[in-house]
């Protein structure tokens, strides 16, 4: 297995929109509180003093809508400046970016994912349960008037509801330094909407934009499990990320920190998780912490999911914005 330097960590569970592959269901979403939520001090502490000496130097803030959190750009600043740092990034759906883009620039942020799923806003409203596209593109721009460099577009791709636009969505790497990522559609607690529907490999994505405008193996590489490509002449690139046709676990580098401070080792299986939040109030010190941490780490090459012929359905007690996918 691929050494393990990733963290990606939930700032808040809470999101603004209601996407159906990571809030799946009609019902009201049950919140933590924000006591429950680790404190910004809590975060900081945990990536310099257990995470970082045990190798860590890459790190993503996520959520729910990370942003909706009113520390987010004080932890951004503080993780920032932590000595050892290799890469600090933050996903969000830009509702709010327009106003925060800046912000997050100055206090050292330099890369930004933000979730596109579709160019048709009728189509995202669908999707999101909110109709906001235009808010989320005006955040897109913001971000990129800025500066952010790499500002990736991520793209679940749901077939029958938004597969008819993946050449679009590919066209927006063309002029632009945009990088587009195309998942593939994980069916982990879904409505029934979509629950049924599967997924779109990435291979028959990939020949679909090819046949249309080329498309040529990218000598970039990032630190994640995207296959990237580009369209040839195109000032971005083009990401696959197969977890369901072409699973990446024996090369898996990362784990996951949930805002209420659960470790998990795996995203699609919820055994071998700890609870760091609870020994961090119980006063262990940074030491007994990386010990749980390192123990968790030696396990994880058991822990992850490989079996996907006998589905996803039923596997998880959490959505995805509750596990901070």
């Amino acid at each position: 297995m691929k050494d393990v330097n990733y963290l990606r960590i939930s700032l808040i569970d809470r999101c603004n929109f209601r996407c159906q592959y990571c809030m799946p269901g009609d019902e009201e979403m049950a919140w933590l509180d924000r006591d429950v939520l680790l404190t910004r001090a809590e975060i900081v502490s945990l990536v310099r003093d257990v995470f970082m000496p045990l190798g860590f130097n890459r790190f993503r803030l996520t959520g729910g809508e990370p942003l909706l959190r009113q520390d987010a750009i004080a932890i951004v600043s503080d993780l920032s400046r932590l000595d050892g740092l290799v890469d600090l990034a933050l996903t969000t759906n830009a509702f709010i970016l327009a106003d925060k883009a800046r912000a997050l620039y100055d206090a050292g942020l330099r890369r930004i994912n933000i979730s596109l799923d579709s160019l048709n806003a009728d189509t995202f409203r669908q999707i999101t349960g909110r109709d906001l596209w235009h808010n989320v593109w005006a955040g897109i721009q913001a971000a990129y008037d800025v500066g952010f460099d790499p500002l990736k577009l991520n793209v679940v791709v749901i077939p029958g509801v938004n597969d008819r636009e993946v050449e679009a969505l590919a066209a927006l790497s063309i002029d632009r330094a945009w990088h587009v990522r195309f998942i593939e559609f994980m069916p982990i607690g879904n409505s029934t909407l979509f629950s049924d529907k599967g997924w779109i490999d990435s291979a028959d994505l990939r020949q679909r934009i090819r046949a249309k405008y080329g498309l040529e193996s990218a000598s970039v590489r990032g630190s994640g499990p995207a296959d990237i490509f580009r369209i040839p002449q195109a000032k971005g690139t083009l990401g696959f990320i197969s977890q369901m046709s072409d699973c990446f676990c024996d090369n898996c580098n990362r784990i996951r920190l949930s805002a209420d401070g659960w470790l998990r080792p795996c995203l699609l299986n919820e055994s071998g998780q700890i609870d760091l939040k609870a020994s961090l109030r119980k006063g262990y010190p940074p030491d007994r912490l990386r010990e749980r941490v390192r123990q968790l780490l030696s396990e994880k090459a058991e822990i992850h999911f490989k079996d996907r012929d006998r589905g996803t359905r039923d596997r998880y007690s959490r959505t995805m914005s509750q596990i901070g996918g």
